[in-house]
């Protein structure tokens, strides 16, 4: 039997389910999810491998409308994704709007490649007739598109979407060797964990003004020593991120210690800084450093 291996790109508007729906499908939780919107800022790749086949799935951020350069970078990982599939998986659930960012939607109408349309969150509908008149709307939209009602969270009709995909890959050798999970490094994921804890611990502008790097990754064969340091654009942002006496920044690292212990499997000796970084989202030097612009 020929080996088949394809890129498999997951693009669609913040919120709808993008990463929930990838990690299941890789099974491994590579991308960070909270309730907020804009929580993806990179292009994660997540490979998975058998002997007959290797998907490498691309997880990317929300499309929307750009409103800094940070933005303008998210929204070009979206755009990208729409030239090197090989399957284009379209996310959307049953509570948006189906003509929401309809120029993008237009883009994916014009696509070449094989089109997998995933309405999530259908167990929030009441019946089926609502979800007939939602697929047909749809349809309407997207005309070229498979049509897969999903439930990511209760993964309803997952694996079916799963079987599907590895139907319309190409015939190719692996892009990747076959032990790879991923395209990116360790102290990447250090950087989303903690970045997911800051996403749920504070409200309001805080978590979108900041980004977190690793300054330090010593790893040992027992434990890991890391250093970050955790920017954001105001002295006053820098108060409410270490909180009271530490305390904020004292719980967003011990609950970060908890998931990076589990994702690496050994000890962890986590050390957070803060540092300010006058609007950083807009200054292209500072995009590059955080990975945003090559």
């Amino acid at each position: 039997m020929d080996h088949k291996a394809g890129f498999v790109n997951i693009v669609g508007n913040p919120n709808v389910g993008k990463s929930t729906l990838s990690n299941y499908l890789v099974g491994e939780r590579l991308s960070i999810i909270t309730a907020k919107s804009q929580t993806t800022r990179h292009r994660i790749l997540g490979i998975v491998n058998t002997d007959d086949y290797q998907i490498v799935f691309s997880d990317t951020p929300g499309v929307l409308a750009p409103h800094s350069r940070l933005h303008e970078s998210m929204r070009g990982f979206s755009e990208e994704a729409l030239t090197d599939a090989d399957v284009l998986i379209y996310v959307t659930d049953v509570v948006e709007s189906p003509t929401k960012n309809a120029d993008y939607l237009e883009k994916v109408a014009k696509e070449k490649v094989p089109v997998l349309l995933v309405i999530n969150k259908i167990d929030l509908l009441k019946g089926q007739a609502e979800l007939e008149q939602l697929v047909e709307q749809w349809r309407q939209l997207l005309p070229n598109a498979e049509v897969y009602p999903t439930s990511a969270t209760l993964r309803f009709n997952v694996d079916n979407l799963m079987r599907r995909i590895v139907e319309l890959l190409p015939v190719s050798p692996p892009y990747f060797g076959k032990d790879a999970l991923t395209d990116k490094p360790a102290r990447f994921f250090v950087t989303e964990i903690i970045r997911e804890k800051i996403l749920l611990n504070y409200d309001k502008e805080v978590p979108y003004s900041a980004e977190v790097i690793v300054e330090k990754f010593d790893e040992a064969e027992a434990k890991i020593h890391i250093m970050t340091v955790i920017y954001v654009e105001r002295e006053s942002q820098k108060g409410i991120i270490i909180g009271r006496g530490g305390s904020m920044l004292k719980k967003v690292g011990s609950q970060a210690r908890k998931d990076i212990e589990l994702f690496f499997g050994k000890q962890v000796f986590l050390e957070l800084f803060v540092k300010v970084e006058p609007d950083w989202r807009n200054r292209d030097n500072k995009l590059r450093a955080f990975g945003y612009i090559e």
